[in-house]
């Protein structure tokens, strides 16, 4: 796309491995946000779009998913696509699309952006709003939650949840505890993306756990942006001993450089969870999808089938 549109890309994101990112300062976040920015930008009309959520699913479907939940902004593409309404109606139609030509069921999440004004927010819930039960399934909020209070969104999540929407705001990997928190008071959040600063918490981590709250854990993610040094220092493990509904995530697979299941792997060699542990994992992403009961019901019982078929070694190769 970038050479189809004449943009000329950083080479880190050209090159065979992803950058070196560190957001966990105003500096490390702002290359982060850059990077973004500038993938995002090849993105410059319909087709772009139609093929972007194509090859999503394509990629997923390879992977053995059956779900997935996209995320969008409307407000990024608006002025190209000829405003909020038509660019939500672009990605719907194309998620659409996909899911036939893949067998992978799509959701839209559509997400406010933390560091614009809260009213944006409101418009973009009415919108959502508009399309629930036609293919939005949630209602988000992303970006540097050091930057914007959830409080302040809090009609806006009145709105999405008025409409049945999942809500499922972003916090608890570069603010605390008070992150997570606010977006269990403020927001009514049903599922967090990271939400692992909860574990410094005891009483928050019990309160998720009561709740059925899921956590969207993306180990690779938070080493990626420094969150924690290593793989084997993310909570998982402290989490789902506490009784907390964690789904592992890949995050940005283009800036983060490993897709779902390298976090299957991850979670296997560098957490030491066994098949039973990692059956559980992929079950509560299901659970805490918004996915239809009848393709929930396949999902589940396609992991019980995994783990009820006998492991078959991998060939040893030369």
């Amino acid at each position: 796309m970038a050479a189809l549109h004449r943009v000329r890309l950083p080479d880190s994101l050209r090159g065979a491995h992803p950058p070196e990112l560190r957001a966990t300062d105003e500096r490390g976040w702002f290359r982060f946000q850059r990077l973004y920015d500038v993938a995002r930008s090849v993105l410059r009309g319909e087709d772009d779009v139609r093929r972007l959520v194509l090859e999503a699913a394509q990629d997923e479907a390879a992977e053995g998913s059956g779900w997935l939940e996209i995320q969008v902004d409307p407000t990024s593409y608006a002025a190209r696509l000829g405003g909020l309404t038509p660019t939500l109606e672009i990605v719907l139609d194309a998620a659409r699309v996909a899911s036939v030509a893949t067998g992978v069921g799509l959701g839209v999440v559509v997400a406010a952006n933390r560091t614009r004004h809260p009213l944006d927010a409101r418009t973009l819930a009415r919108l959502a709003a508009r399309y629930a039960g036609r293919g939005v399934v949630g209602f988000g909020l992303s970006n540097d939650e050091r930057r914007g209070r959830a409080e302040d969104f809090a009609p806006a999540f009145r709105i999405a949840e008025r409409a049945g929407l999942l809500a499922v705001p972003h916090g608890g990997e570069l603010a605390g505890p008070a992150s997570v928190a606010a977006c269990l008071d403020a927001l009514g959040a049903r599922r967090i993306g990271h939400g692992v600063r909860a574990a410094d918490d005891p009483a928050l981590v019990e309160r998720l756990a009561s709740a059925g709250t899921t956590l969207e854990v993306c180990p690779m993610s938070n080493v990626r942006l420094g969150v924690f040094d290593r793989p084997q220092d993310v909570p998982l493990l402290a989490l789902r001993e506490a009784g907390v509904r964690v789904a592992l995530g890949a995050d940005d697979p283009l800036l983060f450089g490993s897709r779902l299941v390298e976090q299957y792997v991850l979670a296997r060699d560098c957490l030491g969870l066994d098949d039973a542990a990692l059956a559980e994992l992929a079950r509560d992403s299901v659970r805490g999808s918004a996915a239809p009961d009848e393709v929930r019901a396949r999902l589940l019982a396609g992991i019980d089938d995994w783990l009820a078929t006998p492991a078959v070694a991998a060939p040893v190769r030369g």
